[in-house]
């Protein structure tokens, strides 16, 4: 008689549906781990650093959430780079592991979670934000999380849900203003599908009370300085400083092309297939979606965050033939692992500068812009990441220079918050004084006390300065060969004798909210 085979508890829960979600988002965040702390601090984050140190309910340029996140991240583990990036790495591990709870939420099994899982590792926008702190990188949780919560409504009835999307999106509103939109569609979707008859109940207005509540020292901090981001993005539309994108690159390059067949598949099961149709607001909220931020000239990555809950849907949709086919299901996993990889090379820290560009220059790739002055050979979030530390030891050069009586008042002008930033932050090493700015929130901060009688410039042109000061010397040059471009433009220069009666009747001139 043969002994029956028993499998162990502990075999059992390795191989559970809950485990297989969580192995792609592990790797994930590994994947991170490793590469996080390969270059340097990028621009934006020594931002998000000095705003920590200027904790506020608002900023001119961004929600407060990642000023908040950046300052408890410093608070509970230090200064480090790998530390400040640990908890975006976290975060995308989240949205990996979310995917695949949705793509079972919508009737998928192993193979839909898996494929879409797998679409939303190989997507460039994802590897490159989830490997530095920004508010992208929660936004991007958050609502994934909302369209899960959308998603159990449908599925259970249970209307209480909108209570917790209404936290939900409240969150995201105070991570990025964009939420703004991510509601407004969701709203649209509703209107346009039977799930209406949300509205005739309390729930989701409560909801959208408690998003306003979490929201709301946010919105009193603009009506309070005069409701500057408007006024910046004002500033952004009639400047161009964004590239205009036709609707097809619009519409998901930025994923990495062969991710396509399954977020269009999605957004077809959506629309056309039976098993999909009871959740097509999410279908049309997409739409809507793309559609406000094409007519708005916004910057590709704004749509995002929805992309992974179109991938569930796609790998639902798929499903189907997976299981009937090994071989479909072995070239989903190669085309999307092969086309994965490439996009890890093209947009994570994997390869040292020189042969990244080597790579780059070899396969033709041309890094995609956002932005019309970002001109550097490497992508601007690889490209940002370099020459910081570098500016600030030759602007200590020119603050050493000063006599001694000189660098008792001379205080620091930056052109814009990253070499403002940079200062701050790495400053303090070579007795530097805080820096000062008319860019973004460092214009609120003001000019510190700064007399005007000695002044040190950085990443001004020097014709500018002139205009300010009746004598400019310009000393060393700042320049890193990997560093976008504007950062080697211009001289560091000394300016003495102010041409104003004081700094404080001039700083209203100095503000650029752009």
């Amino acid at each position: 008689m043969t002994a029956m085979r028993t499998t162990s508890p502990f075999r059992t829960a390795l191989t559970s549906d809950n485990a297989l979600l969580l192995y792609p988002a592990i790797f994930k965040l590994l994947l991170h781990l490793t590469t996080i702390s390969r270059y340097g601090f990028f621009r934006d984050e020594l931002y998000f650093i000095a705003c920590s140190e200027h904790l506020a309910w608002g900023y001119v340029d961004m929600a407060p959430m990642v000023a908040w996140v950046a300052a408890l991240s410093r608070w509970l583990m230090g200064d480090s780079l790998f530390v400040l990036r640990i908890l975006p790495a976290l975060a995308g591990a989240a949205l990996v592991w979310l995917t695949g709870v949705i793509a079972r939420e919508l009737g998928g099994g192993r193979s839909a979670a898996f494929v879409a899982q797998l679409a939303v590792l190989a997507g460039g926008v994802y590897l490159a934000i989830h490997n530095f702190l920004s508010m992208n990188a929660f936004e991007q949780v958050l609502w994934t999380l909302a369209g899960y919560l959308v998603i159990r409504v449908i599925n259970t009835g249970n209307q209480k849900l909108w209570l917790w999307f209404g936290v939900v999106a409240g969150l995201g509103l105070m991570t990025k203003h964009s939420t703004l939109f991510f509601g407004f569609s969701v709203f649209v979707g509703l209107v346009l599908t039977p799930e209406r008859r949300a509205f005739a109940q309390r729930w989701i207005w409560i909801g959208g009370a408690l998003a306003l509540l979490i929201f709301l020292p946010n919105l009193i901090w603009q009506i309070q300085h005069g409701w500057p981001t408007i006024e910046l993005l004002k500033n952004v539309q009639e400047t161009g400083k964004n590239i205009v994108l036709s609707p097809v690159e619009f519409q998901g390059f930025m994923l990495n092309p062969f991710t396509a067949p399954v977020w269009l598949v999605g957004l077809w099961f959506f629309f056309f297939q039976s098993a999909g149709k009871r959740y097509r607001m999410l279908g049309w909220s997409y739409l809507v979606l793309l559609a406000t931020f094409i007519l708005m000239e916004a910057k590709d990555y704004y749509v995002a965050p929805y992309y992974p809950i179109l991938m569930a849907a796609g790998g639902v949709a798929w499903e189907p033939l997976l299981r009937r086919s090994k071989l479909a299901l072995t070239a989903a996993a190669v085309l999307l692992t092969t086309s994965g990889v490439l996009a890890a090379l093209l947009t994570l820290p994997l390869l040292p500068p020189e042969q990244y560009l080597k790579v780059m220059r070899g396969v033709g790739i041309t890094p995609p812009r956002n932005e019309v002055s970002h001109t550097s050979e490497m992508p601007q979030h690889l490209a940002d990441q370099f020459g910081w530390e570098e500016m600030v030891e030759k602007v200590a050069s020119v603050y050493q220079s000063l006599s001694a009586a000189e660098r008792e008042k001379a205080y620091i002008f930056a052109g814009n918050y990253g070499e403002a930033g940079a200062i701050d932050l790495f400053g303090a090493r070579y007795g530097l004084p805080k820096a000062i700015s008319g860019h973004q929130n460092y214009f609120l901060w003001g000019p510190r006390g700064c007399s005007g009688e000695v002044v040190i410039t950085v990443g001004e042109p020097p014709a500018d300065v002139r205009k300010s000061f009746e004598e400019v010397i310009e000393t060393v040059r700042p320049y890193h060969p990997y560093a976008m471009p504007w950062e080697n433009r211009n001289p560091i220069c000394i300016a003495r004798k102010l041409k104003f009666e004081s700094i404080e009747a001039v700083w209203p001139r100095v503000k650029e909210y752009r």
